[in-house]
């Protein structure tokens, strides 16, 4: 396997990067390769959705035992400041509109707005978890497609 696609799997499962950054990686190793960008684009998204569930699974179950350790500490809290208005605004705007809010959250593809975050979103709100896998799912998936779109249209412009 070549080390571009293995390079872009990580961007897709970093918190900062997500699909933002992998999908156009691994896009760029699809048209370089000659591998179908269908094949390619499913799995950067399917190991994003996967990730919605590592995500809820580590917030549940790992988290408490992390912030006993004082490094986890300060960057979960450093973290958690930086998206506390995202949070505080989500809330305010568009608590009426739930899991439609959450998904299109999701979908902006801008940094700090990707599954991580949308999966902290909801874990900080106590949404409804099955609820919240899907518009968080629907919303990585919406990301992709304009990501797909930009990222195409910026191969065939250059």
């Amino acid at each position: 396997m070549n080390l571009k696609i293995i390079y872009a799997l990580v961007l897709t499962v970093l918190p900062i990067s997500e699909l933002r950054l992998g999908l156009p990686v691994a896009l760029s190793y699809a048209v370089e390769e000659s591998v179908p960008v269908a094949l390619v684009f499913s799995l950067v998204i399917l190991l994003n959705v996967l990730l919605v569930f590592f995500v809820f699974y580590f917030l549940d179950n790992i988290h408490s035992l992390l912030m006993k350790v004082k490094t986890y500490q300060r960057l979960f809290n450093f973290y958690l400041r930086r998206l506390q208005k995202k949070v505080d605004k989500f809330e305010v705007r568009y608590s009426a509109q739930g899991f439609l809010a959450l998904a299109l959250f999701v979908a902006v593809p801008l940094p700090g707005t990707g599954a991580w975050s949308g999966c902290l979103v909801a874990w900080l709100l106590g949404l409804e978890r099955k609820k919240s896998i899907l518009a968080i799912s629907a919303g990585v998936v919406a990301a992709g497609i304009l990501i797909l779109i930009g990222t195409l249209g910026a191969f065939r412009f250059f």
